[in-house]
Formats: structure tokens, sequence, C-alpha cells
């Protein structure tokens, strides 16, 4: 059987446009009718059309897709898919946006596909690298934010003046802590929370002016 060239593209959410993707797979040229696209949230990644052109590709046909990104979520995801395809299915792969990753066999006999894993393995160390960057400066931002007062979180919701009156409630057995919650008009959790919150006071002692 012939070998065949597929493409695949794919969007993140269902309101984004394929028509850029397919537009540049079909100038490759890749035959409309072998192209598969998913339209697919961060959140439900099934991607049911590239499970179907994974069953379809067999050894020595290509796979043209737009970027490297269109294989995975993140560069993990993209390195598991990219072996998959060059190592177990022996599928060629040409990204249209980067050239160097190309693993088809070219006119001097050289594969490709040393290259583009050279270059593929360079790409996950930088997005690695720059992955623990972003979540360094977060840190660093939430840090001085809340040295400068900032809180981070949802609103502490405000104890009612009978807090501390149902709290000797329930320590005495008068109540169960469903109950005190339901007094106070909140959750069971954040009762508990404000009880936590309590334990951790440490009264200070008094400032004795005679020192």
């Amino acid at each position: 059987m012939k070998n065949r060239i597929y493409g695949y593209a794919r969007v993140s959410s269902a309101d984004q446009n394929l028509d850029r993707q397919l537009d540049a797979l079909e100038r490759f040229p890749v035959q409309t009718n072998l192209i598969y696209a998913d339209k697919a949230s961060g959140k439900d990644f099934r991607r049911p059309q590239y499970r179907r052109l994974l069953r379809r590709l067999r050894e020595g046909d290509v796979l043209v897709i737009k970027s490297i990104d269109r294989l995975g979520r993140d560069y993990r995801e993209v390195i598991d898919e990219w072996r998959r395809l060059t190592t177990d299915k022996r599928v060629a792969i040409v990204v249209l946006d980067m050239p160097l990753l190309d693993t088809r066999e070219q006119p001097n006999g050289i594969t490709g596909t040393f290259i583009a894993d050279l270059v593929l393995q360079v790409l996950s160390y930088v997005a690695q690298v720059e992955r623990e960057n972003i979540k360094q400066r977060q840190a660093e931002g939430i840090a001085s934010a809340r040295s400068r007062g900032i809180r981070f979180g949802r609103p502490m919701i405000e104890r009612p003046e009978n807090y501390r009156s149902v709290v000797q409630s329930f320590k005495g057995g008068g109540v169960t802590r469903r109950d005190a919650a339901a007094l106070l008009g909140v959750s069971p959790s954040t009762f508990d929370r404000w009880r936590r919150a309590d334990s951790t006071i440490v009264d200070r002692p008094p400032f004795n002016r005679s020192l």
C-alpha cells in the first residue's frame, strides 16, 4: 500500500477557528479527506479524531501538523506522542512552523529524526525552565503582595455576635457541630475553620510598664 500523507489540526475551545491550520495543511499539500481535526478544551482532552488518526496511520506514512503543540497540552505530552508516532508506529512527522522538526528521509539519504529529536529535547528543556521561572515569579509576586497586606483566597466571613456563646455550648456538649453551624448560619466546614483559627491565637502577656 502506498504511504499516505495525513494532517492533524486542533484548537483548545469550541469558539476557536481551525481555518488557519487547515489552510496550511492543504497548502503542504494534504488531501482534505486525510485531515483530522479536534476541538477540545484543556479539561476535555480525549481528542476522538486524533485517536481515529492513530488507528489509520501505518509505518512509512507522514503526519503534518501546523505547530508542535498540536500534539499535546504540554511538552511532556508532546514528547510522549512524538515517540509513539516516530518510534512505535514509525511514522514521519512534519511540523510546518519549525522546518527542523521534519523526520522524513532527506534526498541525501539522511533521516531528519536525529535532528528533530534533539530539537524537541531542547524545546522541552526550555519549556521546563520557563515553567519554573513562571512559578518562581508567581511565588515572589504573592510574597510581595502579602508583605503589603494584600490577602488571597476567599474573603473571611464575619463571625456573628453569638459566636462565642455557641462555641462554649458546643465545647460543653450542649449542641452538635452541625447544630452549632446552623445556629451561626454557616456551613460546618466554616465553623471548623473558625475554631482552628481560634486555636492558633496565642494570648500575649500584658505589657509590664514597671520594667
